[in-house]
Order: structure tokens, then C-alpha cells, then sequence
């Protein structure tokens, strides 16, 4: 194990020394130039600028840096034609750059303003051609996130469509439920607010014709009346006889009519919910619904390998190429 270890750290470390060399080789010849610039070795800062920028392999930053630095050492310099070809590079990558006033001094400021208005043209060709690029670019993320999320929608809908039941439900009804009263025929067949109308019609007639009833029934009297010359031992014989005071017979004549007609609207209403049930009758009715299946469990983490382990991974990088290691104990 250690051996291949050791093996894997070496194939790591040739990958990795071209790109990491590259990049601390860069970062240290500019650093290097700052620094001569800043003790105001402008010849030197000239030379190795240009030579650097020739051999490539640079950053747009680190080009404008060194550009920058060379057309200031250059102007210090009073190489006003090489002052004039790296600011204008400079410009031609960074058409919106500006010298620091704090840093800089005023005559070299001017010189750069002057230029930059002279290019005045040329850099606002490069502004709108930096501007489209930049609208391309952002039309095209737009595009592809527009993309991702159509894709993302139609993976869900098609999960979801993969999850979902067509269930068919069959509803056997009795027939004879619909001659039963107060709507219970039209509650079978779900049609609940006929159902109440009927229930409550029904009910109220009922209710009514009950009262009457006994309202009516109220208003009798009995007395016992004994009749002569009858074939009894006696000669006599007593009765009993019901009846209605003549002074109530307005309240009987009332009651009894409203007995009657409560009655008779109850069988009336009765025989149209009767007669509705059965037109709306069905032996069976059949419904469809789709329901959704729950989301299948998610699968059981794989168990880890107590053994020690290592993955190597590569990736590009500005500068290059890069790699990771990744040890597991």
C-alpha cells in the first residue's frame, strides 16, 4: 500500500510541477517587475516586460499589469513610441482603464488621457464589440438556464406521470332505495342539494300533517247518552258519544283541511323525488381517478470501505491544469 502511495504522490507531483511552475513563474517575473519599476529601474522594467509578454501563456490581468508598468517605464524613459505601443495595447484589452492619479504622476496621466482620447474611435468599437460579446454570453447563460429548467420540469413531470395510479372505482346502487322518502334516492346518486330540497320539503309536510292531526284530534269532546226502550233488562242503555262543539267547528274545518292538504302535498313532492330517482337511475356508475404513488425510498448509502484509499482528480485552470488527491483512512 505504501509503495503505491508512493507512486501515485510522484505521478502527482510531475502532473502538477509544469502547471504550478508555470503559474509561481509568471506570478514572480511580475512581481519582480513591480518591484524594479518601484526603484525605478524603467530600462530593465522595459526589457523584461516585453520579453515576458512575447513568451505568453498570460492572464488578460497580468497582460494589462505589465503593459501598464512598460508604457510607464517607457514614458519615464522618454521612449515616447514605446510608451505609446504598450498604453495602446493596454487600451485595446481595457478600453474603460484608467491610471491611478494617487499613484501615478500627473504628466504620465495626461499622456494616457491624451491617448485615450485619440483612440477615442477605435476604443468605442471595442466597447460595443465588448458589449455584444458580453450580451452573447449572457444570452446564451439565459438560453442554457432556460434549458436546465425545461429539462428539470419535464424530468419532474415525467417522475410524477410515472407515479401516478389510474384507479377505477364501480358504485353498485339499489333500485329500490329510490322509492324510499326525503331524497334518499337522489343522495344515492349524489345529487345531495335535490336530495335536501326533498328531504326538507318532505319533512316540513310530514311535520305538518302530524300536527294537524293531532291538533284535530284535540277538538273532540266524548259525553254518555242513555236511550230508552231498548232490548235490555232495563229498557235503557248508555253510549258513548264523540264529537266536535259547534263553537269549535271553524278550528276543526281549519285543522282538517290543513291535515288533508299537508298530507297530500307530502305524497306529491314524494312522487316527484320518486319519480326523478328513477330517471336518474344507474345500476353502476364508474369513476376514474389518478392518484399518486408514494416517491420510492431512496436507496441505502453503500457502506464505506474501512480500507485506506486514494482518487486522484484532474481539472483545467485558467493557467493550465490542475489535480487533487484525496486520501481516505
Amino acid at each position: 500500500m505504501s509503495r503505491a502511495l508512493s507512486l501515485l504522490l510522484c505521478l502527482l507531483s510531475a502532473l502538477l510541477a509544469p502547471v504550478d511552475a508555470r503559474a509561481q513563474e509568471a506570478d514572480t517575473e511580475l512581481a519582480g517587475i513591480r518591484a524594479a519599476f518601484e526603484y525605478g529601474k524603467y530600462a530593465e522594467v522595459l526589457e523584461r516586460s516585453g520579453t515576458r509578454i512575447d513568451r505568453g501563456n498570460l492572464s488578460d490581468e497580468q497582460l494589462v499589469d505589465l503593459h501598464e508598468l512598460a508604457g510607464l517605464a517607457a514614458f519615464n524613459l522618454q521612449r515616447i513610441g514605446d510608451a505609446e505601443r504598450h498604453f495602446s495595447a493596454l487600451l485595446r484589452l481595457d478600453p474603460d482603464h484608467s491610471l491611478d492619479p494617487f499613484v501615478v504622476p500627473p504628466p504620465a496621466v495626461a499622456y494616457f488621457d491624451k491617448l485615450k482620447q485619440r483612440m477615442d474611435s477605435e476604443l468605442d468599437f471595442l466597447r460595443q464589440e465588448r458589449r455584444l460579446r458580453q450580451e452573447r454570453v449572457r444570452v446564451e447563460a439565459e438560453r442554457r438556464e432556460r434549458e436546465r429548467l425545461t429539462a428539470e420540469e419535464q424530468r419532474r413531470r415525467t417522475e410524477a406521470l410515472a407515479r401516478q395510479v389510474t384507479v377505477r372505482t364501480v358504485e353498485k346502487r339499489n333500485f329500490l332505495v329510490n322509492f324510499v322518502p326525503f331524497g334518499a334516492g337522489q343522495f344515492q346518486q349524489g345529487r345531495t342539494s335535490l336530495g335536501v330540497v326533498f328531504a326538507a320539503s318532505e319533512g316540513a309536510l310530514a311535520v305538518t300533517s302530524v300536527i294537524a292531526y293531532f291538533a284535530y284530534e284535540a277538538l273532540f269532546e266524548t259525553d254518555t247518552v242513555e236511550i230508552d226502550d231498548v232490548l235490555t233488562e232495563t229498557g235503557k242503555a248508555t253510549i258513548t258519544v264523540r264529537y266536535i262543539p259547534t263553537n269549535r267547528a271553524t278550528q276543526a274545518d281549519a285543522w282538517r283541511l290543513l291535515k288533508i292538504g299537508s298530507a297530500a302535498g307530502f305524497y306529491t313532492v314524494y312522487a316527484l323525488g320518486v319519480s326523478d330517482a328513477l330517471y336518474h337511475h344507474e345500476d353502476q356508475v364508474v369513476t376514474t381517478t389518478i392518484e399518486e404513488r408514494p416517491a420510492p425510498p431512496a436507496p441505502p448509502a453503500p457502506k464505506r470501505d474501512s480500507s485506506p484509499s486514494a482518487h486522484l482528480r484532474l481539472f483545467p485552470t485558467s493557467g493550465g491544469l490542475g489535480a487533487g488527491l484525496t486520501l481516505h483512512f
